[in-house]
């Protein structure tokens, strides 16, 4: 995503809305479709943007974030080890982020 001097301005929703247009491809679809699936889940889920670029997702600590890549979007889920997975859709080596989620940006 393109910097601006503008982008400390904007508020985190605006930047994951300026990330999911500027992709304007499948991954803005995508990204856009598991934003919405999160919002549905949990009505009063809170957004931000950290990792400089990052859309998180957060309610009472960071529930999810959405990655885009070249080739994939990646949803990491905080305590996503730590979550059944009869299924094995979560990847079970994945760092819990709950520990950094103070540090912000």
């Amino acid at each position: 995503m393109e910097k601006s001097g503008s982008q400390k301005s904007k508020s985190p929703s605006q930047l994951i809305d300026a990330r999911i247009k500027e992709l304007g491809d499948w991954r803005g679809e995508m990204l856009s479709r598991l934003r919405t699936l999160v919002k549905e889940a949990d009505p009063e889920v809170v957004e931000e943007w950290k990792w400089r670029g990052v859309p998180v997702w957060e309610h009472n600590g960071i529930i999810c974030t959405g990655e885009t890549y070249k080739n994939i979007v990646k949803m990491t889920f905080a305590k996503g080890a730590a979550l059944q997975d009869p299924s094995r859709l979560f990847n079970a080596s994945v760092v819990d982020l709950t520990k950094d989620s103070q540090s912000g940006q």
